[in-house]
């Protein structure tokens, strides 16, 4: 059994007030005085932050992450870890709304069969640690694959509607208490009784504490673990569910890195990843300190690239705060069942929130009459922005607030359905004057904007639609007509007869479907065309570098390629080499500046160009006429066209 060896050699002979006490109390809570901290902080930098609706806000943000690192806990302190929670949670989700929505199968039980397929998913990582004698980072890593392809292939690439009897899982009580709060409380109790108050959970500090000890000392170690791994499974697959409620579908690529998050809520909290430390108030901590770090980034404007800097440091300093703190002589956190240790506790908390109360009711003094700023506001959230077509959407609409006067804020989402729910959460909390989305999927980013309609707010979709919801406009080129004229330039230039691949997207998105379709659509029409292979390479350079490389090996003859992006085209061209522009003829799609390079150059044939710059602008455009009243034409169409080495001179994007 795992016991408190340390014995304070500094502060022990401050009074419980003194600043020997002080030190002690602040070195024994540092997850919780860091949360105080940056509470202060943001309230004071930002008017928005300290709003009901935004703290509530942070709540549903955190209970995923909560949920996921609760499961995580009883792993990290048994000394193992679980790189699968994620990708376990998005197969947890999409069993359920497989067997109910497609297969006929009742929602109760579609709902065990979601929380046992977490369960098996924890068992099979536990036997593989326990008897397969695999390490715990090799083990879980395997599930990490294997559980996301399971979702991809269930799905099939594409989102399942969630039942509406499960969805409510997503919705508030009473108008205003979120039930993914109230989840993560009751989880969060359920890992505190484990965790202090069960055999199991004593066996898991004993195990962390030194599993050779714990053998001898007659525990079953090999069966102990089996369990701890599928209490994790089982909290992963809670986790999912939830998320998939908040985004009224299952999403194959739902929670991807999510057990990064995890983890890192979990040593924030005060775990040791050597085992033996951790308890569930700590992981809570943790996993809200994640989140009102980025609630808290998002109000104030800070760019996404720089968010991930900040959480990295918040990490690493949370790690050194710990070595600093056993070195100290500060008592670990380890089962917390000392006499008079909950009590203690509960007065700990209780005296943090009413400091927290009090200096935060002292700064709110300092944002009375902000909000008097005349200047228009607006929130953007991308999709991505590690891709140069979306970039291109930033810049145009960056250069279209600033001439109009307004206070642009650009958030990405990362191709992350959730964080974008949470994106967009924080914009209508901070009351924007308009908000302007291009959504990862159409399906999921409905909710949001139900919630901004629902907040007087208006929406302008950028690109892509907002399915089950009302937006003031969309402003987008059609994808599927762009996947059809991609389909029918390239069909027409090997004259109607030959082989092609194509290379898809990022399964799940709606991008990804809607030019999928087009090219289907587009080919009926040849029937002399010949695909001999479709394989997804995520919108991603490399990875059509990759795909295309391998493919050639089944299809050294194969004569034209379709990319539903530049960069999958740019890709696939530097794996043809010298073929491309010469026996193999490549399309891409979108008109990024690389893309209009490669078409000069002659090696990319064409693409289909969006002139993402204008789609920017002109969203600007509008969602500002929204916000003053104007009429706003409900779709508004930017043409696409095919850009080739004959008229690639006078395009400008």
């Amino acid at each position: 059994m795992a016991t408190d060896t340390l014995t304070s050699t500094t502060g022990a002979t401050g009074a419980p007030g003194g600043p020997g006490g002080l030190r002690r109390l602040l070195l024994d809570n540092g997850a919780l005085t860091a949360l105080i901290v940056l509470v202060i902080a943001l309230s004071a930098l930002s008017g928005d932050f300290l709003t009901t609706d935004n703290l509530l806000n942070i709540g549903v943000q955190a209970a995923v992450t909560a949920v996921l690192a609760f499961g995580v806990t009883f792993v990290i302190v048994s000394a193992g870890i679980d790189l699968s929670v994620g990708s376990v949670a998005a197969l947890s989700a999409t069993v359920l709304a497989w067997s109910a929505t497609q297969h006929g199968v009742p929602v109760p039980v579609a709902v065990l069969l979601g929380l046992g397929t977490g369960v098996v998913a924890g068992l099979v990582n536990g036997f593989l640690i326990a008897y397969g004698k695999l390490p715990p980072f090799i083990a879980t890593l395997a599930m990490l694959s294997v559980g996301r392809g399971l979702a991809l292939v269930l799905s099939q690439g594409s989102p399942i509607p969630f039942p509406d009897s499960v969805s409510h899982l997503g919705d508030t009580l009473g108008g205003w208490l979120p039930v993914p709060v109230l989840v993560m409380a009751v989880m969060g109790v359920i890992a505190a009784v484990v965790l202090g108050r069960t055999y199991i959970g004593r066996s898991m500090y004993a195990i962390g504490g030194n599993e050779e000890a714990a053998r001898l000392s007659g525990l079953r170690v090999s069966k102990q673990k089996l369990a701890i791994y599928a209490l994790s499974g089982l909290f992963a697959a809670v986790a999912g569910i939830v998320l998939a409620s908040r985004l009224s579908s299952a999403q194959p690529q739902a929670a991807s890195g999510y057990e990064l998050d995890a983890i890192a809520a979990v040593v924030i909290g005060g775990a040791s990843l050597a085992g033996g430390t951790g308890k569930a108030s700590g992981t809570l901590i943790g996993a809200l300190i994640l989140a009102v770090l980025r609630n808290g980034l998002n109000l104030l404007s800070v760019s996404a690239f720089w968010q991930q800097v900040v959480i990295g440091v918040v990490i690493a300093l949370a790690v050194l705060l710990d070595t600093v703190r056993r070195k100290a002589g500060a008592t670990p956190v380890a089962t917390g069942g000392a006499p008079g240790g909950k009590g203690k506790q509960a007065a700990t908390y209780a005296l943090a929130a009413v400091v927290t109360v009090a200096i935060v009711g002292g700064t709110s003094f300092l944002h009375t009459g902000s909000s008097s700023s005349t200047t228009p506001r607006m929130g953007l959230s991308l999709s991505t922005l590690n891709n140069p077509f979306f970039v291109q959407i930033r810049a145009g609409a960056q250069a279209e607030a600033k001439k109009l006067g307004v206070d642009l804020t650009v958030t990405d989402a990362q191709n992350d359905a959730s964080q974008q729910a949470n994106q967009l959460q924080n914009f209508t909390s901070s009351s924007l004057g308009a908000i302007i989305v291009n959504p990862v999927d159409s399906d999921a980013a409905s909710n949001s904007v139900k919630a901004a309609d629902k907040a007087k707010i208006p929406v302008v979709a950028v690109d892509r639609g907002v399915n089950k919801a009302d937006v003031n406009a969309l402003v987008a080129s059609d994808n599927v007509a762009g996947g059809e004229l991609a389909a029918r330039t390239v069909a027409e230039k090997l004259g109607g007869k030959g082989k092609i691949v194509i290379l898809q997207g990022q399964a799940g998105t709606s991008a990804a479907r809607e030019r999928a379709q087009g090219f289907a659509n587009g080919l009926k029409a040849y029937p002399g065309i010949q695909v001999v292979a479709q394989q997804p390479a995520d919108f991603d350079r490399t990875k059509g570098l990759d795909v295309m490389s391998n493919l050639l090996q089944a299809h050294p003859d194969v004569q034209g390629v379709i990319a539903a992006n530049d960069e999958m085209a740019l890709g696939a061209i530097k794996a043809l080499g010298s073929k491309a522009g010469t026996s193999v003829q490549v399309v891409g799609f979108d008109g990024t500046p690389d893309g209009l390079t490669a078409v000069k150059d002659g090696t990319l044939y064409a693409s289909v160009a969006q002139q993402p710059s204008q789609l920017g602008r002109i969203a600007v455009d509008n969602a500002l006429k929204a916000v003053q009243g104007k009429k706003v034409e409900s779709t508004v169409k930017v043409p696409v066209k095919v850009v080739t080495k004959d008229n690639v001179a006078g395009f400008s994007g």
